[in-house]
């Protein structure tokens, strides 16, 4: 019971044991010491999870997803949360090194961590300090335990999915700028289907919001700017679903339907895309199901073995799978 109540993973005790001994002690009222249970165990019991800005969790469904399913699993394991963020656009992108000198934290999940931040994270899993990196576009590169679904290949259908329907002036609105590597493979897998139907992407087509619905809104103003009439786009992928409630409504001020002038998609299929008007299709990317296999993973580590699952060597990466959600809004038919 002491190794559960001080934080201790690596005594072979089941999860099942773990919980129950977990709910015995809240419901006894035991708060445990936390400077004598790191004294035992060594360590703090404490996970970080580290996000490019906090003011992200006020407009970007997907994260906030990510983050309940970290806290639930993090709080059925016993292990303390702790939230940092690493704003001003990379350029204090070495706080959560800073984090792990200071000995305040065992782990660390990094969600959509930008290119900026790969030499700190390098650092990080060379020092054999346990990590999870979330976000499609890092397996390629990055040697760490990396987690994502293959948002490229899933970017890449649903822009296929809207050619089948006759569509080849596709517009783009990424959620974000390309310096975060998830944002640039989403891109790319657009540019992908496009290419693979000799259809070259144009220049005018593309444009970046800030992950908020303003942002959507204000950055699908700006494209339907550039091209108008028989010139402008027939549909619309929007780089999440959020940014493509934004463009929902620059597209209806333009005077536009959806989907009769011009097809919608969005990516994540989060908790609002099927009541949209047009219900939106999507990909779902399983933000919970992302953040429950994330803390599993640093559990492993944090025990000494790799992640669960996860290949072994400098590429060891899991790409989850992306399903293609399909509603009225591409005006194909609904699955």
């Amino acid at each position: 019971m002491s190794f559960v109540l001080n934080g201790v993973t690596d005594r072979g005790i089941s999860d099942a044991t773990r919980e129950r001994v977990l709910q015995a002690a809240q419901a006894l009222g035991y708060e445990p010491n936390a400077a004598a249970s790191t004294l035992v165990s060594g360590r703090t019991g404490t996970v970080a999870l580290v996000l490019p800005s906090v003011q992200h969790l006020h407009v970007d469904a997907f994260l906030a997803q990510l983050l309940a399913s970290v806290a639930e699993q993090c709080r059925r394991h016993g292990l303390t949360l702790l939230i940092e963020a690493t704003d001003g656009e990379g350029q204090q992108a070495d706080r959560f090194v800073r984090l792990v000198r200071g000995r305040r934290i065992d782990g660390l999940i990094v969600a959509h961590p930008r290119d900026a931040e790969r030499e700190h994270l390098l650092r990080l899993q060379d020092s054999g300090v346990p990590l999870v990196v979330l976000g499609g576009g890092w397996a390629e590169t990055h040697p760490g335990q990396v987690l994502g679904d293959d948002t490229r290949d899933g970017a890449r259908r649903l822009t296929a999915h809207l050619m089948a329907l006759g569509h080849r002036r596709i517009g783009f609105v990424n959620y974000a700028s390309s310096e975060f590597r998830n944002a640039a493979a989403r891109e790319q897998g657009w540019r992908d289907a496009l290419l693979a139907h000799d259809v070259a992407p144009e220049p005018a087509w593309s444009v970046h919001a800030n992950l908020s619905a303003d942002s959507g809104w204000q950055a699908t103003r700006a494209l339907l700017a550039r091209q108008s009439g028989s010139t402008g786009p027939t549909a619309i992928f929007a780089g999440n679903d959020t940014i493509a409630f934004g463009a929902l409504r620059a597209l209806r001020e333009a005077g536009l339907r959806v989907p009769q002038d011009v097809a919608l998609v969005g990516y994540d299929d989060i908790p609002l895309a099927a009541f949209a008007d047009p219900p939106l299709t999507t990909v779902r990317s399983d933000p919970a199901g992302q953040g429950a296999e994330a803390v599993a993973r640093l559990r492993r580590q944090l025990d000494g073995g790799p992640a669960p699952g996860a290949p072994k060597g400098p590429a060891a990466a899991t790409a989850l799978p992306a399903t293609l959600v399909v509603r009225a809004s591409c005006g194909g038919q609904p699955g």
